[in-house]
């Protein structure tokens, strides 16, 4: 009896689908050679585009998949979702916080005008990247920590701090206490001003205008110009 023969089609298949399993087997090979820390550092990294890309709705499952890896070897490396949150947050948000910025803020041998234009030009820097904004805005959305977390980072390290040294400039008590809710607001008001600029930017792909240092001294030249007469008033 004649054996069968393999058509052209068929054959390619076969010959695609060996590729494959090669490939996938070579890949396997490769990840598990990686030292635990670079795994880890390489999961994170790819968490961060995951999450970037599709926000918190995104599951471990879909990460694995993207990452090419089961989800139980995903919970070896972290034993919870929240756990790899913290890690992002940690990359993407306290790796680019810079010290500098607080001592900066804090030292009046520069004009404070100076010193809040040194900062933003610093700030935005360190932020304005896709990556960042979209985190942001995701773990926002969907009541992530990360939002919270940071938001709260802002608020006692940089802007109580402005609030602190403007008093002081105008001639008000400047301690820490004295700050007012409505004070607190107009430094947000300012900040937030800014940073809305990277959210246009990165998060909504609409035309800016592109000289940012421009648009930090515009935003600080209202504020300066405007904040007394609100620090000033008594309620």
């Amino acid at each position: 009896m004649r054996k069968p023969v393999m058509s052209t089609k068929s054959t390619k298949e076969t010959w695609t689908a060996v590729k494959r399993t090669a490939h996938d087997r070579t890949s396997r090979t490769k990840r598990k050679r990686l030292p635990p820390e670079k795994r880890t550092q390489e999961f994170v990294e790819k968490a961060i585009e995951y999450f970037a890309d599709v926000g918190f709705e995104g599951g471990t499952r879909g990460l694995a998949r993207r990452l090419g890896v089961t989800q139980p070897l995903l919970y070896r490396y972290f034993p919870t979702k929240e756990h790899l949150i913290r890690q992002v947050y940690e990359q993407v948000y306290l790796s680019r916080w810079e010290p500098e910025w607080e001592e900066l803020l804090r030292d009046r041998s520069l004009d404070l005008q100076d010193r809040l234009s040194k900062f933003y030009h610093s700030y935005t820097d360190a932020i304005f990247s896709r990556e960042w904004m979209r985190i942001y805005m995701f773990s926002g959305l969907r009541g992530v920590e990360i939002n919270k977390w940071y938001r709260e980072l802002v608020e006692e390290r940089l802007l109580k701090r402005i609030c602190h040294e403007y008093r002081r400039e105008i001639g008000l008590p400047g301690k820490k206490n004295a700050i007012r809710d409505k004070e607190l607001e107009l430094v947000w008001t300012l900040h937030g001003g800014i940073v809305y600029y990277g959210v246009r930017k990165f998060i909504y792909d609409l035309p800016v205008y592109e000289d940012k240092s421009s648009v930090i001294e515009n935003a600080l030249e209202v504020f300066f110009k405007g904040a007394e007469s609100t620090f000033r008033k008594r309620n």
